[in-house]
């Protein structure tokens, strides 16, 4: 079935829906992937949907997460420990990451574990103050390779039943 074909089959729903839930914080494409193709998506479609939702919010991380939090603090003190989770999150995959740099960056990405991924990823460049041009190919090249490890884990768990 080539692309037209299927975008012509109402698919598109279940694709941004991918898309969608592959932006969630914990979810990401770990989650978006096996979701996709529970909707009925073919593997590639539900791939390339969780590698797209799971990317969007990569540069808005990257940018504004450090105001965010300095917002946070600010307006809900309560939302303190938090906010220093996430800081010490951030600070603790950063160490990994600064000793490899964008290789580092990619790999941490690229593990399809929780407490990795393209959330974690953003969030340990922008608290190294990664410049964006070079932290944005780092967490593709790991999203994808993360992609094709759930994508072949789903396929295999598919195939099985």
């Amino acid at each position: 079935m080539d692309i037209l074909q299927w975008l012509t089959q109402t698919k598109v729903g279940e694709f941004v829906f991918t898309m969608l839930v592959s932006m969630i914080p914990v979810v990401e494409l770990r989650g978006g992937i096996p979701f996709g193709v529970a909707q009925g998506l073919p593997l590639w479609a539900a791939w390339l949907a969780a590698v797209i939702g799971n990317l969007i919010p990569v540069p808005f991380i990257i940018v504004y997460i450090r105001r965010v939090f300095q917002w946070m603090r600010e307006k809900f003190p309560r939302l303190n420990s938090l906010v220093d989770a996430l800081e010490t999150k951030a600070h603790l995959k950063g160490r990994l990451v600064s000793k490899y740099k964008y290789l580092g960056l990619a790999i941490l990405v690229a593990i399809p574990l929780p407490g990795t991924g393209a959330w974690t990823g953003a969030l340990a460049a922008a608290f190294l103050d990664m410049p964006l041009r070079r932290a944005i190919p780092s967490v593709i090249v790991g999203v994808i390779a993360a992609g094709i490890a759930i994508a072949l884990l789903t396929h295999g768990v598919v195939s099985l039943m």
